[in-house]
């Protein structure tokens, strides 16, 4: 068997990592990172649902929403058997394909999600900077084609980044820093010339999320521009509407850009300054952004209330 100190094409497996020092301890760290998992799935499947059933939420922002919360059940459900492995059971092997295919996936729907929130000021923008043609505009088949190319774009550019890897030797440890597979903490293992990754990783980052998030920004400044110069009432209506967006993309954003930091320039970071960032980045979008909507949208709201008057009655 070739030992760890030396360099090898690939290893057979990763080791994933809960908080080292505290493995005795993991259950019970685990009850708050499950509860945060079932509240993530609870409100947004309930925002699905509340859309599906009523009529008057089926309109483009709404099914923007829709994708938004079927991308955070997604993204959850790529990491959570890995994360129940490590801290249920100790079973902290990954094999080395099934870690590159959960990589994929879970920074696939990381930038389905930069995408939909780019959707969902471009829906902000038509419905405050032009909305008598807003419903002609963002018609159903426009938004079924904005929802193809996104999965599309996110996808195709993603593809080489497993067989980029495949070809590097790796030496040292295997072990990784997160209960999950994550590009850059792959790339710390490598010992060969990782500059073909680290820039092709580079360039699907600024495709996707930087211009998605520099679009946003954008949209905004010609918004408040808008609402600026003629504040009618049915525009400051509409944009109250951009304030829970704005919420979900800061919470996408900022842990995004707060767990890349932790990665280039983190190295002598504690372990637990790991967990909770990769975490952080994982949970708190899916968690937060049903309970924003919930709280700043007055249709979602009135839904929920006449469901829990509809329940309290029947009690």
């Amino acid at each position: 068997m070739i030992p760890w100190n030396s360099t090898t094409l690939s290893p057979l497996t990763f080791t994933l990592l809960g908080i080292p020092g505290l493995e005795a301890s993991h259950i019970w760290i685990s009850i708050p990172l499950c509860a945060l998992y079932v509240f993530a799935h609870l409100g947004n499947f309930t925002i699905l649902l509340i859309i599906k059933t009523e009529r008057s939420l089926h309109t483009p922002m709404y099914f923007f929403l829709s994708m938004l919360a079927i991308n955070d059940i997604c993204m959850t459900l790529t990491t959570l058997p890995t994360m129940l492995r490590v801290f249920w059971f100790n079973a902290n092997k990954i094999h080395v394909d099934a870690c590159y295919i959960q990589m994929y996936f879970l920074h696939g729907f990381s930038l389905i999600e930069s995408s939909v929130l780019l959707a969902m000021a471009l829906d902000r923008f038509v419905a405050i900077c032009n909305p008598l043609r807003y419903t002609s505009i963002l018609t159903s088949p426009v938004i079924n084609k904005i929802g193809v190319a996104i999965v599309i774009r996110c996808s195709v550019l993603l593809i080489p980044l497993p067989f980029l890897l495949k070809r590097l030797s790796f030496c040292k440890n295997n072990v990784l820093s997160h209960s999950f597979c994550f590009h850059p903490d792959i790339l710390k293992l490598v010992c060969a010339d990782t500059r073909i990754n680290s820039i092709y990783g580079l360039f699907v980052l600024v495709f996707t999320a930087g211009i998605d998030s520099a679009c946003i920004a954008l949209s905004y400044v010609r918004i408040l521009m808008t609402v600026l110069s003629i504040a009618s009432q049915e525009r400051l209506k509409a944009f109250n509407t951009c304030v829970s967006h704005i919420c979900a993309v800061l919470i996408f954003y900022i842990p995004m850009m707060g767990l890349s930091v932790v990665h280039r320039f983190g190295k002598n970071a504690p372990p637990v300054i790991y967990f909770l960032m990769g975490n952080i980045y994982l949970l708190i979008p899916p968690v937060l952004n049903p309970i924003i909507y919930s709280i700043k949208t007055n249709q979602i709201q009135r839904v929920l209330l006449r469901i829990f008057n509809l329940k309290s009655d029947q009690i």
